[in-house]
């Protein structure tokens, strides 16, 4: 057996074709600081100018340019764009060796050091560490690097400890940190003080405001975009989040929290919220208030009686506004809620339509009498009614009249003074329960039957007062809807199109679909109930508005009834199963009060 022993050659190989490179070492450098300071600007410049001579200087090297990132931090990699291209270059053999101060320069996270370093090695080029002295393309070079790129990610990790209790102790103090945006505030950071944008603060005024008088987040965001008012942000339009945002956020009664979100770790950076993990700080009146801390307190009241409606499934009132006709439309037939559709009038167009969610939901087998009915035959048929009803101005005033003090009574607000009495009652005898099957008293079967009974009757008089604070909180939006029908009347003007806010003073729900006097089916029936005093009975339910019998039947009082001409443009299936093409080009129409 012979070995011969092939020698390795000396100097760099090229690794497309095996040959020795004799072209001079193409060299970069990579520059980084973590903070845009004076004093790390200055090093920053300093890093380029230094590795720009080395490189220039050396007779060995081609100086192939520098990649620097400025104010980034290095425990996150796809931030720092210069560094991302340089690695992207290396991997395209662009450059043969990589400068760099130290191992906390190039990264501060172990994983994304060793990662990078040993992509670029697999393309022959090296990275040299000037203050730790490794070449990566050395034996050594890893094991060392491992070692040091890790005492750099406990240095940058020891770093973040010291700034965040730095931070804790300033809060503490009270001091503002890290101020974003605030539509209706400036920060002037030399004075550490928050002052009062007058032009901005307007908008917030009018978002409180709106939503004070019954308009959603949603309904609240298409208006503000509607009337061209510039977003926090600088955009043209409005999201329903930003608007929420807005109503929660405690600076605009003078407040501050702190710490509504927390850093989990110093490599990935990622920001949560922070729902007990870390502290948090409330400071009362630290600056001037935009509004009113009952305003404030009203809306938080509204949001969470909003959300309590959604939650429970108890849609009662336009909860939220995002369409003027949401939760206001009652099927005929079957009693449920219509919901909006969107219609295909051809390929590039749709208009919203109406349809009863029980047969969509369910299937036609639970409700085979409705249809789906545009929202514009609605919206004209309510105009139409309006004038004619206008018409009669003894009429439309008695019953403007009967609304003004309806709203002006008290009996709301002395109805849920009882019940929360009422609820206090029965939650002492409920706790009072266990005590006595304890005792002997009663025995567990009782206890149970008695807690389920107590259960109950929490339950619904928490949907009771739930809903007559949701009714109170339309007060003032109805209030404006009054006037502007006062002011139409005195001035003799007639609406031209849907109003919302004269529905919504007039409207309590709309019946669409049912049967005629001689119990006929009318699938476009339309009735309008109007508004009445409040009903705070024991048994209010949706159910209750809703008649459901034939009109002949109608326990409701009828001050208009009328034949509304519109053209509605219906596709029925015949006994074939096939589309017939029918138009109908008149709707009944009548207005009612219970």
């Amino acid at each position: 057996m012979r070995i011969e022993v092939i020698k390795k050659k000396d100097g760099r190989i090229n690794r497309t074709n095996g040959l020795i490179i004799n072209t001079r070492l193409r060299v970069t450098a990579y520059c980084r600081v973590s903070t845009d300071s004076l004093d790390q600007l200055n090093s920053y410049e300093s890093q380029k100018k230094y590795y720009k001579e080395k490189i220039t200087t050396n007779s060995e090297w081609t100086f192939v340019g520098i990649y620097a990132d400025e104010a980034i931090s290095g425990t996150v990699d796809y931030k720092r764009t210069d560094f991302m291209r340089m690695i992207q270059d290396g991997l395209e053999n662009k450059f043969d060796v990589i400068l760099t101060k130290s191992i906390s320069r190039f990264a501060r996270n172990t994983v994304d050091t060793l990662k990078y370093v040993r992509m670029l090695k697999e393309k022959n080029v090296a990275v040299i560490f000037e203050e730790e002295n490794i070449n990566t393309l050395e034996m050594s070079g890893e094991l060392l690097l491992t070692i040091l790129s890790s005492v750099a990610q406990q240095e940058s990790e020891t770093i973040s400890a010291h700034v965040k209790l730095g931070l804790k102790m300033k809060r503490e103090r009270g001091e503002l940190i890290g101020f974003n945006n605030c539509l209706g505030y400036r920060y002037d950071s030399r004075l550490k003080r928050m002052t009062i944008n007058q032009e901005e603060a307007e908008i917030v005024r009018k978002i409180f405001a709106m939503y004070c008088e019954g308009h959603g987040a949603d309904s609240i965001a298409r208006t503000l975009t509607k009337l061209g008012v510039v977003s926090p942000k600088g955009k043209p339009i409005w999201y329903e989040g930003t608007v929420s945002g807005i109503l929660k956020n405690e600076k605009y009664k003078g407040d501050v929290l702190q710490g509504k979100t927390f850093t989990i770790d110093p490599i990935s950076h990622k920001r949560v919220r922070n729902m007990g993990e870390e502290d948090q700080y409330y400071i009362s009146n630290h600056h001037e208030a935009i509004i009113d801390e009952e305003t404030f307190n009203l809306v938080q009241e509204i949001r969470k009686e909003r959300r309590g409606a959604r939650a429970t499934g108890r849609r009662l009132g336009n909860v939220g506004r995002k369409f003027p006709l949401s939760s206001r439309l009652r099927c005929g037939f079957c009693g449920g809620t219509l919901g909006r559709r969107s219609l295909y009038v051809n390929k590039k167009m749709t208009k919203p339509g109406w349809i009863c969610i029980t047969s969509s939901k369910k299937g036609k087998v639970y409700c085979n009498e409705s249809k789906i009915i545009k929202e514009e035959v609605i919206e004209t048929a309510f105009v139409d009614a309006y004038k004619l009803l206008c018409n009669n101005k003894n009429v439309v005033s008695k019953f403007l009249n009967t609304m003004g003090d309806a709203l002006g009574d008290s009996s709301g607000e002395n109805e849920i003074k009882k019940l929360e009495f009422k609820r206090e009652e029965i939650i002492k005898k409920k706790n009072t329960l266990i005590d006595l099957m304890i005792e002997g008293t009663i025995t567990k079967d009782v206890y149970n039957e008695k807690l389920n009974k107590y259960k109950d009757s929490l339950e619904k008089i928490e949907n009771k007062i739930d809903y007559i604070r949701m009714q109170i909180n339309t007060n003032e939006g109805i209030e404006n809807g009054i006037k502007k029908i006062k002011e139409i009347i005195e001035n003799d003007n007639l609406i031209e199109e849907f109003d919302v806010d004269i529905f919504d003073a007039l409207v309590d729900y709309v019946i669409v679909g049912g049967y005629d006097e001689t119990g006929k089916k009318d699938p476009y029936l339309i009735r309008f109930v109007c508004k009445s005093k409040f009903d705070l009975s024991d048994d209010v339910t949706v159910e209750k508005v809703l008649d459901n019998s034939s009109l002949a039947e109608s326990s409701f009082n009828v001050i208009l009834d009328f034949i509304n001409r519109q053209q509605i443009i219906v596709f029925e299936k015949n006994e074939d199963g096939f589309d017939n093409k029918r138009i109908i080009d008149k709707i009944r129409v009548r207005a009612e009060i219970e």
